[in-house]
Parts: structure tokens; sequence; C-alpha cells
């Protein structure tokens, strides 16, 4: 076999975001022979030595690539992010960007997955609506196809509850019915990998037979139900990319105006006038009391009303960074809570409320119709092959159709 290409283990551990030092320290490549670890990995990077099979193991793990990747000849061409629609804060890391293209690879492997399996299938059809408009048409127009094609209705969002999680489950229901696949996903694998949402808030891949939405479930479950509708805009422009928590382009700003004339009307603002040069105490309260009784989150009415023009820009970002603090500070006192408590909703639950039931119906049909094995079925559901079984059967279907398959 050639040896591993030196270029390309640097290439590697510039794109996992790690620095020599932090890479020495996670490959466990420690000093020896007066040689500090960090010059031993540099020695590496240049070809002045060859790492052994356990260290290119561990490479592999760390730097979240394949090991075949470390023989290739050259480079590759960075996986395409499509439009990057953030605007990043300045202390963002390197190594949560890195994480960020580690997902976009790994979604893009799995939508080009399920493209070539419909059309293996003769079933890979075009949807007209994926980039039908433009940010000409306006928001009303978009938001306007965007209910007709998917059948939304605002009483039926309002009618799940004030759990926004409800509210979520119906908008995507609707969503993965028209052939748009929905996941959440907010790590690697592990909570040493979850993505910040100042970082990543949700991708849209506008493939015209297999659109993939991707929402960080990091986020507050109320702001899951926004950001799909968001992205779902990015589908109907046709534009693949990835959009963070600020709308400072005039992209994002298009996307999140269509997304809160789903939630709010113009005219259901208009109690909330009166909060035009009001304390910022006068404002939360009323926020919070408005939010609740529509199942909307409080960060996307103070973002209405800061469009409306009823608060002023300095305003909206001390509200929007007083929810962000309660948010973080809520989800902190939950974990800590689960932490304490005995037991959790099951592994299997978690992971196919995540991948989403139209991801999951496709994997159940094509491994009952060996088309698909299971370990190819383990790669498009984030799965060991050991748990697509489980994963797959929920209590309905033929349980022997797919033993059969497995086998």
């Amino acid at each position: 076999m050639p040896n591993v290409n030196p270029e390309i283990l640097r290439w590697a551990r510039e794109t996992a975001g790690l620095t020599l030092e932090e890479a020495a320290e996670k490959l466990s490549i420690g000093d020896a022979r007066g040689v500090p670890g960090n010059e031993r990995l540099a020695a590496y990077e240049v070809g002045e030595a060859e790492p052994s099979r356990p260290v290119l193991l561990r490479m592999s793990k760390q730097y979240r690539r394949p090991l075949l990747a470390f023989y290739m000849s050259s480079v590759p061409r960075t996986a395409e992010r499509g439009e990057d629609f953030r605007t990043l804060p300045p202390e963002h890391s390197r190594f949560q960007d890195a994480l960020v293209d580690t997902l976009i690879r790994d979604v893009r492997a799995r939508q080009e997955m399920v493209r070539a399996l419909l059309e293996e299938e003769d079933e890979a059809v075009p949807l007209p609506f994926v980039g039908s408009m433009s940010m000409r048409d306006g928001a009303e127009a978009v938001l306007q196809s965007i209910r007709e094609t998917l059948d939304l209705h605002l009483d039926h969002y309002r009618g799940r509850g004030n759990h926004g999680l409800n509210g979520f489950a119906y908008l995507r229901e609707q969503a993965e019915k028209a052939g748009i696949y929905v996941l959440l996903i907010g790590n690697l694998g592990s909570h040493h990998t979850s993505l910040d949402v100042e970082i990543f808030r949700g991708f849209a891949l506008a493939d015209k037979v297999a659109p993939f939405v991707v929402i960080n479930d990091q986020d507050s479950e109320k702001a899951w139900a926004f950001t799909l509708l968001h992205e779902l805009c990015h589908i109907w422009l046709g534009q693949t990319g990835v959009s963070g928590t600020s709308a400072a382009n005039a992209v994002e700003q298009f996307c999140n105006d269509v997304a809160g004339r789903f939630f709010l009307q113009r005219e259901e603002l208009e109690p909330l006038s009166y909060l035009q040069g009001s304390s910022f105490d006068d404002a939360v309260a009323a926020i919070n009391d408005f939010a609740e009784q529509r199942n909307v989150s409080r960060s996307m009415v103070a973002y209405k009303l800061f469009r409306e023009g009823i608060i002023d820009r300095d305003m909206w970002s001390r509200l929007s960074g007083f929810y962000r603090a309660q948010w973080r500070q809520g989800r902190e006192d939950q974990r800590a809570r689960n932490r304490d408590r005995e037991g959790g909703p099951n592994y299997y639950v978690v992971r196919r409320h995540r991948v989403g039931a139209a991801l999951l119906g496709l994997t159940r049909r094509m491994l009952a119709g060996r088309v698909l094995s299971p370990s190819k079925a383990a790669k498009l559901l984030g799965v060991k092959p050991s748990n697509v079984y489980n994963m797959v059967y929920n209590g309905s279907g033929d349980p022997g159709a797919l033993r059969t398959a497995q086998g």
C-alpha cells in the first residue's frame, strides 16, 4: 500500500479545527526522546516521519475522515456549503466551523443516497416548488406559495397547544408529505461536538428531487418551527446554504420575514403598539404574555416588533440577548435535572424523532424490498448497523421482512 500523503494529514487536521498542540493531545502523541508531541505530529505532516497504523486510526476518528483519505494523491475539493448566509460573531472558533463543515458533508452524503435510491426505483419526481420563487416576488407571495403547497393553516399550528414542539410536529409533517426531508441534528454524536446555535441554526439543501432541511436541535423547541419556515423559504428560492442566528444580510432578513408572516399577522401586533418608547421591563412582560397565547417564541415577537418599527434596534438587541440568556440558563437547569433523574427517553425514540418520519419510512421500505443493505441504511440514519433493525421497526410493519432484508 502507498505511503500516507503528508499534505492530507495537515489538511485533515486543519479542517478539523485543531492546532498542532490540540491534535497531538487528542491523538495521544506524547513527547519521545526529547521531542515534544506537537513537533512529532508536525514531522508527520511534512513527510519526515511515517505515522503508525494506530496513530492513523486515531487520526481517522479525531479528524472525522475515512482512513483511506490519508492515502489520496491530493487534497480533495472542500465540500460546498452552498451559500453561507451567516453573519458570524467575531469570536467564533475554527473548531465549531469544522463541525459545521463535517455536518454538511454528512447531510450531503445522506441526501445523495436518498436521491440515488429514488432514481433506482423510478421514484425521482422533480418537485416543482424547489426554486420556484425569487425575492423579487415579495415575502407575502413566497409565503402564500408555501402555505398552498404544504396546506399550512395557522389555526392548526396554534391548535397544537402551547408546547412549541407540537406545533413544529405539524409543520414538519406537512413538509415531509410534500417530499422534504426534515432532520434535527445538534451534534456529531456526542455532547463534545454540540453545534453552537450562534454558529449554525439551520441548513437547506435545495435539491429538485430530495430537498433536505436540517435544524439545530440545540436551539429552543419553539425556535425549531421558525427555523423550519425560514429554511423552507430557502428551498422555495432554490438556495442551498447554511443559516445562523443573525439576520444581517438581505437574504436572511427576507427568509425571516417570510417565516414571521406565517406565525404572526401584522394586524395582530397592533395591541402592542403602545410599547413604542416603553421600558425594557414593560416590553418583556408584554411580549411574554403575547407569545404564550399564540404558541410562538418571544424572540420572534421581539423581531416582528422591530421590523414593524414598534421598538428600535437597541431594544430589540437587548431583548434578544435577554431571551437567549434565559434560554441557555433554562437548558442548563434542564440538563442538571436530567442528570439527577434516572432513566430518560428511549434511545430509539430520540433517534427516530431526529431523523423524521420521511427518512424512516423510505429506509423501512427500501430495506423490506432489499434495495438497501443494513450497512447503507445505518449511514442513511446515522446509527450503527447493529441498531438499524430496532431503529426502523417501531411497532408497525412486518418485522419478518426486515429481518430477511438484514440477512
